[in-house]
């Protein structure tokens, strides 16, 4: 015969229903208020005590149904109809973390350049190192590099400086000084302002390098050899080959830039259209004796 169900107590609970009905005879499960029989109160006082002996943490099933965790109460579920103003709206999120997705047409535009950019500048590195496509003319690379240089172009027109015996030759020097000079700085104000890094596949093995040399974006030997290059044009008289011969030699030194993988196309660009404005620069400023003349006196003294 089958064991009676037992309460949270260990009893039967039919003899918890018998001795409480005998000891409230006015309780609903009685015979004598009408409960619908003993059969019908003792059902719904079973169900009653099964109920009541759970205490709310005792059983985790009951734990989950708890009102704080209701599928009502938990975060993002849509509220009732009827609930009060203790619910606070969900916060905002900030500007910074939201996602743009409207960007505008320069946005993207800029993006798309900077992307081809890299790419291009990666393609055409083929110099960038011992083990490249073209690493066997990487010495020849480096020896244009030198040829670009700031130190030999400044110690060479000095040198020829101090050598000149005519007032038309120290004129055209002096500029040219100026011009190195105004290079020099322009191009270092512009990496320090930028400071666009150099491309991954560089190595860091360049002639002589300052502060501002880990800088990409001018590159300073386009910069220079588009100055020099358009000084010497306009300054020298020269026939058509050589004149031909400084122009390939301004553009191959801006070139090999991007083959050994020292700048990107954009930064060899920008620096052939300064240092073409620099010239520009320097021609409207030119030094000489008559607007220049506390200059030009020291020579008068040697």
């Amino acid at each position: 015969m089958p064991s009676p169900r037992r309460n949270a107590d260990a009893r039967p609970l039919a003899a918890a229903a018998s001795s409480s009905s005998s000891s409230s005879p006015g309780s609903p499960g009685s015979p004598a208020r009408g409960g619908g029989g003993g059969g019908g109160g003792g059902g719904r006082f079973e169900f009653q005590s099964l109920l009541g002996s759970r205490a709310p943490g005792a059983d985790p099933a009951c734990a989950r149904l708890r009102a704080p965790e209701s599928p009502v109460h938990r975060r993002g579920s849509f509220p009732l109809a009827g609930a009060g103003p203790s619910q606070a709206p969900a916060a905002a999120l900030p500007e910074e973390g939201r996602m743009d997705l409207n960007p505008s047409f320069l946005g993207i535009a800029l993006r798309s350049l900077l992307a081809i950019d890299l790419w291009l500048s990666k393609k055409l590195g083929v110099c960038a190192g011992e083990r490249s496509s073209w690493g066997s003319a990487r010495p020849l690379m480096k020896l244009l590099e030198i040829s670009g240089h700031g130190i030999p172009w400044l110690l060479g027109t000095l040198y020829c400086l101090l050598r000149s015996d005519s007032w038309a030759g120290r004129e055209v020097l002096t500029n040219l000084l100026f011009a190195l000079l105004l290079d020099l700085l322009l191009v270092a104000l512009i990496k320090g302002l930028v400071r666009r890094r150099r491309p991954a596949h560089n190595q860091m093995d360049m002639f002589v390098t300052l502060s501002v040399d880990k800088y990409s974006f001018p590159s300073g030997h386009a910069t220079r050899a588009a100055l020099v290059s358009r000084f010497i044009l306009n300054h020298l008289v020269l026939a058509i080959p050589l004149r031909v011969l400084v122009v390939l030699w301004a553009f191959i030194v801006g070139f090999s830039r991007v083959m050994l993988g020292r700048h990107n196309v954009t930064d060899v660009a920008f620096g052939f259209f300064l240092g073409y404005a620099q010239y520009s620069i320097v021609d409207y400023c030119w030094l000489s004796p008559h607007n220049a003349r506390v200059l030009f006196l020291l020579w008068n003294q040697q």
